[in-house]
């Protein structure tokens, strides 16, 4: 919204704030549902209702206990996470997969939607990590910035969190991230900058943790100098769920909205405590009153209320609707990611496939119903195995056996897992791979036992495994990047029996494959892919769809070639030093010559492309890369193509390469487009720089220099 409209908005914000009581206006900015404020009856002030999550609009609980209401309107399409969404390196999908959420989260009835998460994947043992975009600020504006467009399309509020540089769950309420200011602008705040100056987000998060001493939701130098003055942000600004421990410094702060996860709404800092220091004269009302105007200004751009924009009748939404399970599968299909394909062992032809096997527990693990506050009440969800069923459709017998089972269980408790959320820190680091007793390795042995037996007798093998969200949950963070449940002996064995077996892994974050990556033959990676996810799995392993996905993160050999754990600290004690600085994921293990496994950018396909004549034109100040793409083999496919700017001669503590522009085309076999980039971050007057094009951050096939 432009200037003056702001402007016409705050002055009416200003004349409503002046017509509340004291109480009505405490009532607004603190929760007085756990997902819901106060409103102010007498003045057609509606609550403000909030939801997560990411994934899709979250179930239904209760106004004041985490019981759901347990009714059967509140199932919702369940969407792929943002880190499948950064697989797709498409801006469109984005867009579309944003306005699907937004959509439903009105068609729901809510007004603000807790997402997208745009911190920066700065360990691959962080627990949310799943929930979040990639290592890279660029990539992650560039696919956040339509995401929200898309989401505030229909009338509702984005709330682009966490407000900032939330890279753990380990101490996540109290840990110190002590950072210098060059990392924090270069690596951590470009997402949320963007997010402010592009995508206009109406509402912010504030992060649990603190950074250099003081806490997000009262940061000054984070909410005052850099979001409210620097940016000129006007919109709200919510704190995580138990993120606020003082009054005097949250009023004090550009904090707007104190939410929890407790029943007791009256004491919170915001609420009860606030008043009391406004009536003995510790604190001024005039620093109420402009929480105040934000939130009415936030009410009127939804059309909540009357504002200075023409009246019109807010949008209505729907959920579960046949297009946005389309755009899901959309989605789905171009998250996934060929790692590994030597010899074309991929695609599978399933007109020539009369028996298959499939091992391991993930084929049939659903995944929609886990995972913290990501956790959704999905209509449905297609497994791999169902998919697999599906696009086979009865022509070809399929044998299913488990591979590998889980620990022990533990008993369910009645208490919900957001009631506890704010003990021991708010959360810690799951232990590692761990002994198990002699009943469950006689279990695993046997279960392992049969699926060799059986590998052996099949022509084609699919093994899927992977991760699930007892290892990518909010609230804890991975030991290590290994495999659980003695899956690599599995596999390992697998692949001795029947070399061809097809590896699909599926999780949020990597994991270590050096023990037998060198054995397989086609690897394929598969996130939390939404409802439509299995589906579209099988149609990449079948052939029916060209896999096109490309690695928004490294995946790293193990998680100490991370720079994190190298020369920084993860998940540290009370206070966590990022002594990497700017170097963090590609930018270090490209600048320090660290091999990982798989590269940032990577991703292979059925088809083969080639890139030519590359140039470069100056269009109103901006740069312009132009480069030839051609599909050079038998198959339909689609091409990410990346832009690099590297320096000539770099300065102390500049990254070798960096990713600045990229552009994702579609090219029938045999077909060739100019694919045309813009960059980010180049004037015509820098010269000591090459511009590197390619198909990932170490696949380079055209350079430029300046």
């Amino acid at each position: 919204m432009d200037r003056e409209n702001i402007k016409k908005l705050r002055t009416q914000a200003e004349e409503l704030t002046q017509k509340l009581t004291l109480d009505e206006k405490i009532g607004m900015v603190h929760g007085a549902q756990l997902f819901q404020t106060k409103g102010v009856e007498r003045l057609r002030i509606p609550p403000l209702k909030m939801s997560d999550g990411p994934m899709g609009v979250r179930q239904e609980f209760k106004p004041s206990t985490w019981q759901t209401v347990g009714l059967t309107d509140d199932f919702v399409t369940y969407l792929p996470c943002n880190s499948a969404l950064a697989a797709t390196w498409n801006r469109n999908l984005a867009a579309q997969t944003g306005s699907v959420l937004g959509e439903e989260a009105r068609g729901r009835g809510k007004d603000v939607i807790l997402a997208p998460g745009v911190n920066i994947k700065r360990s691959p043992l962080c627990g949310r990590n799943f929930e979040y975009f990639s290592e890279d600020p660029y990539l992650t504006k560039e696919l956040a910035v339509p995401f929200i467009q898309g989401v505030q399309n229909w009338d509702v509020a984005a709330c682009v969190k966490h407000f900032a540089v939330n890279n753990q769950e380990t101490e996540r309420l109290w840990v110190d991230v002590k950072i210098n200011e060059k990392a924090l602008r270069e690596i951590y705040l470009p997402a949320f900058q963007a997010a402010v100056e592009e995508a206009d987000s109406y509402t912010i998060m504030t992060a649990y943790n603190m950074i250099n001493g003081t806490h997000c939701y009262a940061n000054k130098h984070l909410l005052q100098d850099i979001l409210r003055k620097e940016w000129g942000y006007e919109g709200i600004v919510i704190s995580d769920w138990g993120g606020v421990h003082d009054t005097k410094m949250a009023t004090e702060s550009p904090l707007d909205i104190e939410m929890s996860v407790t029943d007791n709404f009256d004491e919170y800092f915001l609420a009860e405590p606030l008043k009391k220091a406004i009536e003995d004269g510790d604190l001024k009302e005039e620093l109420l009153d402009e929480k105040v105007i934000h939130i009415l200004m936030l009410m009127m751009r939804l059309h909540m209320i009357d504002g200075a924009e023409e009246k019109r009748v807010r949008k209505a939404g729907a959920y579960n609707t046949a297009q946005h399970r389309e755009k899901t599968l959309e989605v789905a299909r171009e998250s996934v990611v060929l790692l590994k394909n030597e010899g074309q062992r991929l695609p599978i032809c399933p007109e020539k496939t009369k028996k298959l096997l499939v091992i391991g527990e993930n084929a049939e693990c659903v995944h929609s119903n886990g995972g913290g506050s990501a956790e959704i009440k999905a209509l449905y969800e297609i497994t791999p195995l169902m998919g697999i069923k599906t696009l086979l459709g009865g022509n070809t017998e399929v044998q299913f056996v488990k591979g590998y089972c889980r620990d022990e269980k533990v008993e369910e408790s009645d208490v919900n897992w957001q009631e506890a959320s704010l003990e021991d820190g708010g959360g810690s680091t799951k232990q590692g791979v761990q002994s198990v007793n002699e009943a469950m390795k006689a279990e695993r042995e046997c279960l392992r036992k049969k699926a060799v037996d059986l590998a052996s007798q099949y022509e084609n093998v699919i093994l899927i495994g992977g991760l699930n969200h007892e290892h990518d949950s909010e609230g804890n963070d991975r030991a290590d990047m290994k495999l659980p449940y003695e899956q690599d002996l599995l596999i390992k064995e697998v692949l001795k029996a029947n070399p061809k077996t097809v590896i699909v892994m599926m999780g949020g974050s990597p994991v270590e494959m050096h023990q037998w990556i060198n054995q397989a033959q086609a690897v394929v990676w598969n996130w939390y892919s939404g409802m439509e996810g299995g589906r579209a799995l099988a149609e990449i392993l079948f052939g029916k769809v060209n896999p096109s996905g490309k690695l928004p993160e490294t995946f790293y050999i193990k998680h100490t070639d991370c720079s994190a754990h190298a020369v920084g600290e993860f998940p540290g004690e009370k206070e966590v030093h990022y002594k990497e600085g700017v170097f963090v994921g590609y930018r270090y293990n490209d600048t320090f010559k660290i091999a990982p496994q798989f590269c940032f950018g990577h991703g292979l396909s059925y088809t083969t492309f080639t890139y030519s004549n590359p140039n470069v034109r100056w269009k109103d100040g901006k740069c312009i890369v132009n480069c030839e793409v051609e599909n050079t083999g038998a198959a339909d496919g689609k091409e990410t193509v990346q832009v690099y700017l590297a320096p000539t001669k770099r300065e102390v503590n500049e990254p070798v390469q960096q990713l600045k522009g990229f552009a994702k085309v579609a090219l029938n076999s045999g077909e060739k487009k100019t694919v045309e980039i813009e960059v980010e971050g180049l004037t015509e007057e820098k010269t000591a720089i090459e511009i590197r094009i390619g198909s990932s951050s170490r696949d380079v096939r055209l350079v430029i220099g300046r």
